[in-house]
């Protein structure tokens, strides 16, 4: 999780840029802040709670605070609560070592005994604060600063990414080990953090960093070594994304204009893929995959809903095809051959779970795909596929534009695979494709989600069902809402609800149905509505008025009548709503809910 943010080259800027930096990586941990600078010796300022608190304690010290370069971290908390001593970065007992960490250190609590048998004391309850601790220890040994920072990270187990600053040496060295780390390359100055918005305002040259590749920044150069010293060739990449791009433009949240970005996202994700004209869509970046036996997903969270629609997709195709969640798969692989496909969706292409998943697939001999938002993403780097789904940047912690993309992104790869693309696709799903976008823009102009909200506050819980490519849809529902309101919410497949859940169903716990088209899944959740209603409970329905649902709601959200693949992605869109407006209404921190962060980098 947690941010990392370095920059050497701007003097007396310095401290601008770190906190700029953070500001823009707050979505990956907001529970304390700091940074340290390289002055004469090191000076170090972190504080517990948001950044503005670190803000504040930096305005006080202006005056003296100054350094030609620094490192700064924000932190989502994994060993020790929040607090002061427990922020990054953290120093050895003499201040002559300043580190920022990313991940978790396995082995530490064994480090840690170690150190503190020779009289070495730790002031945090961090895994991070061996990593100084062990510098120093080099330092004092006769070690040069590279030579210890080097050693050190060679006896490190587990997922890192580390800053480091040394007293006496004007560079910052850094490396990574399954946790993200990528340099700007600026003009005159060079720049170091855990994602690319932390910079955005100062270069979008690029270059993304590998496991195991240590970094050295001066004020005039950079180099890229692997952890033996020898040189690594690398290329300087241009992001296509701005910093205004990563702005609110406007908007009181990022959700909410991320919400709203939703139909130029998509149009986005289907440029230059889908010919109506030719019943053919096209996808280059999967010219090369083959025609797999058997897919398997692998996904979390939001990504993890997105994986069940894709499976859905490919099983009516007559496609062995499953989801699983990248956090059990890893530990429990499904068997698979040359002829299986591990698909791991992850917005970031940086999410811990689903990269051992699909480390685990393809060790195993299957052949790997990623689908996600970020180009030279680890995910993108190490599958030997990968199908971007051109989203945009997204800040907000809670998945909005990033899950319609993946929604179409699958659409595309499941017409791949099924060779339908080629050959008899209907005129009719390809013109559904292309007027996703402004039926999207529609939803968004007219929805009520805003008043109908005004009714549901303060219940005792709320349940989201679906069913078939509806499902999912109840799910990521479930969780958005649960996500950023802070109330209990669960998203049930339609038929479960009488399994078991309908005993905790009363007058306060509003159920939000999504029920589209007028088939026999329509009809059979139109059956489930009437169960819960006969039992009291409020029912809001998100339908086309294809099966006459609205007759048994209270409330209703409306979605234009559309094709059975996109009209689930219209559905979403109304749920997006009702969670951004309940959270709202609720006052909570809608683009920073509490113990979330964005990208989740441990497993």
């Amino acid at each position: 999780m947690c941010g990392i943010i370095g920059c050497i080259g701007h003097d007396d800027e310095t401290v601008d840029v770190l906190l700029n930096g953070l500001s823009n990586l707050e979505y990956r941990g907001y529970d304390s802040a700091g940074i340290a600078l390289k002055q004469d010796g090191i000076d170090i300022r972190k504080r517990e709670g948001e950044l503005d608190e670190l803000r504040r304690s930096v305005r006080r010290d202006s005056d003296s605070l100054a350094g030609s370069f620094g490192i700064g971290h924000t932190r989502w908390s994994t060993h020790g609560p929040p607090s002061d001593e427990n922020s990054h970065p953290h120093s050895d007992s003499l201040g002559r070592v300043a580190v920022v960490h990313n991940g978790i250190i396995e082995n530490y609590q064994a480090i840690r005994d170690e150190l503190r048998s020779e009289g070495i004391p730790f002031t945090s309850d961090t895994d991070s604060e061996v990593v100084p601790h062990l510098i120093a220890r080099n330092l004092e040994q006769g070690a040069d600063a590279e030579e210890a920072v080097r050693a050190a990270v060679d006896r490190l187990e587990g997922s890192y990414a580390l800053a480091v600053i040394v007293q006496g040496t004007d560079k910052i060295f850094a490396t990574r080990s399954d946790s993200p780390l990528v340099l700007g390359i600026g003009d005159g100055a060079c720049y170091l953090a855990s994602d690319v918005p932390a910079f955005l305002d100062y270069t979008r040259d690029v270059v993304y960093l590998d496991d195991d590749e240590f970094v050295t920044l001066t004020e005039d150069d950079w180099s890229i070594t692997d952890l033996n010293g020898d040189p690594v060739r690398k290329t300087v990449q241009t992001v296509d994304w701005t910093a205004e791009e990563t702005g609110k433009s406007g908007y009181d949240h990022f959700m909410l204009k991320e919400i709203f970005e939703q139909p130029t996202s998509l149009r986005q994700c289907l440029s230059g893929r889908v010919d109506e004209l030719d019943r053919r869509i096209t996808v280059e970046e999967l010219d090369d995959l083959g025609e797999p036996d058997v897919v398997q997903f692998v996904a979390c969270g939001t990504s993890y809903h997105a994986a069940l629609y894709g499976a859905e997709l490919l099983r009516d195709a007559g496609i062995n095809a499953r989801a699983y969640l990248a956090s059990e798969y890893a530990t429990s692989p499904a068997p698979v051959s040359p002829e299986t496909l591990v698909v791991g969706v992850t917005q970031s292409g940086e999410t811990a779970d689903t990269l051992s998943a699909l480390r685990e697939a393809r060790n195993r001999g299957a052949d790997t795909l990623a689908l996600t938002n970020v180009v030279g993403s680890t995910a993108a780097r190490e599958c030997k596929h990968v199908l971007y789904i051109r989203a945009g940047p997204e800040i907000g912690v809670a998945a909005t534009k990033t899950f319609s993309s993946q929604l179409v992104s699958l659409n595309l790869l499941v017409e791949h695979i099924t060779g339908r693309a080629q050959v008899d696709q209907s005129r009719e799903f390809l013109s559904a494709l292309r007027d996703l976008p402004n039926d999207l823009q529609h939803v968004l102009d007219e929805s009520n989600a805003r008043e109908i909200v005004d009714e549901y506050a303060d219940k005792d819980a709320y349940f989201f069902i679906g069913r078939g490519l509806n499902y999912p849809v109840a799910l990521e529902g479930a969780l958005k809402f649960k996500e950023i309101t802070y109330e209990h919410a669960e998203g049930f497949a339609a038929g479960e609800l009488k399994h078991g859940p309908l005993a905790l169903v009363t007058e306060n716990t509003p159920v939000f149905a999504v029920v589209t088209g007028d088939g026999e899944q329509a009809r059979k959740t139109l059956g489930n509505i009437k169960e819960v209603e006969a039992r009291g409970a409020p029912v809001i329905v998100v339908t086309d008025g294809e099966s006459e649902a609205e007759r048994y709601a209270d409330h209703v959200l409306e979605i234009p009548s559309v094709h059975e693949r996109t009209a689930p992605m219209l559905a979403n869109v109304q749920l997006q709503l009702v969670s951004y407006y309940m959270a709202e209404q609720l006052s909570r921190a809608i683009d920073k809910p509490r113990n979330l962060a964005k990208s989740v980098t441990v497993e």
